[in-house]
């Protein structure tokens, strides 16, 4: 079972024209996604391999019951392409784009929370869940089917991260690339609640970075309600502070935010956290004998 998608899960593609979005909607659908539409404004009535486009989300909804949405427009369209989809009606939203502005995605978020909808990313690499069911760029090559729930804020370290539980043989449930901005439509918390709640989830592993206090939060989360045993990694060990490394979130002010602080956190509610990926597969394995 997944967390957020079904096998039944309709997917549209935002940008669908572009280089980006005409490439990885083929990966999308080589994995066994069904992705029903695209849309692209002015480009209504063209195909990208075999899926029809629309020149709306509305007319691409209405004409295909498609209920997801994976985006790869630029940026400074990324807020308009997000409500377009929120008043189509569209549950699920996948926003691989980055350098979204801050302000547009606090506008976003507000929205998503009155209307009870979920968006991943900005700035992510989306989601997977084996099988079927590929929403954005990871690599559907490297996982299998399992038990193992994976959050991610770190795009390449979630593909190590995952190559590393399959070649010891533990497989995954589904896998989160929550993003790495400073203000994201789905966070640690989230996830780990429908990990949490999910009966074909036995274990999680949370991965995390320097910047913010979403680790630190999960933490206090997992020592409190989670009953599934739970590993981390925290990426950013030898960071300066005071310097942004790669992601928006990923900055560190005073002792707030250093993975130091969050190693600390997560250790402190009983989470083993590894020095290394390659690690994680077997603390995990001690955490479910």
């Amino acid at each position: 079972m997944a967390i957020f998608t079904t096998k039944d899960t309709k997917v549209l593609v935002q940008g669908i024209t572009g280089r980006d979005g005409a490439f990885h909607t083929k990966g999308m659908m080589e994995y066994g996604t069904k992705v029903v539409a695209g849309v692209t404004p002015g480009k209504g009535g063209q195909e990208v391999a075999g899926v029809p486009v629309f020149d709306t989300v509305a007319q691409a909804a209405s004409k295909t019951g498609a209920d997801t949405s994976v985006i790869f427009v630029p940026a400074a369209f990324c807020m308009d392409a997000m409500m377009e989809s929120c008043n189509a009606g569209i549950k699920l939203i996948v926003c691989i784009t980055e350098g979204v502005p801050a302000n547009d995605m606090l506008r976003v978020i507000s929205y998503v929370k009155r209307n009870e909808l979920r968006i991943i990313g900005p700035n992510c690499p989306g989601m997977i869940s084996t099988p079927g069911v590929k929403l954005g760029i990871l690599p559907g090559n490297i996982g299998k089917p399992g038990k193992v729930g994976v959050i991610s804020r770190s795009g390449t370290l979630t593909y190590e991260v995952v190559d590393a539980l399959t070649r010891e043989g533990m497989g995954q449930s589904s896998c989160i690339g929550v993003g790495g901005d400073t203000f994201i439509g789905t966070n640690f918390i989230d996830c780990l609640e429908a990990f949490q709640a999910d009966e074909e989830t036995d274990s999680v592993v949370l991965i995390g970075e320097i910047g913010g206090s979403d680790e630190e939060m999960a933490a206090e989360y997992v020592k409190r309600e989670m009953k599934k045993p739970v590993v981390a990694f925290v990426s950013g060990r030898t960071a300066p502070k005071g310097v942004r490394m790669g992601h928006a979130g990923a900055i560190i002010s005073g002792s707030s935010g250093t993975a130091e602080s969050k190693i600390e956190a997560l250790e402190a509610a009983g989470i083993p956290v590894a020095e290394s990926p390659s690690q994680i597969p077997g603390m995990l394995k001690e955490k479910l004998q």
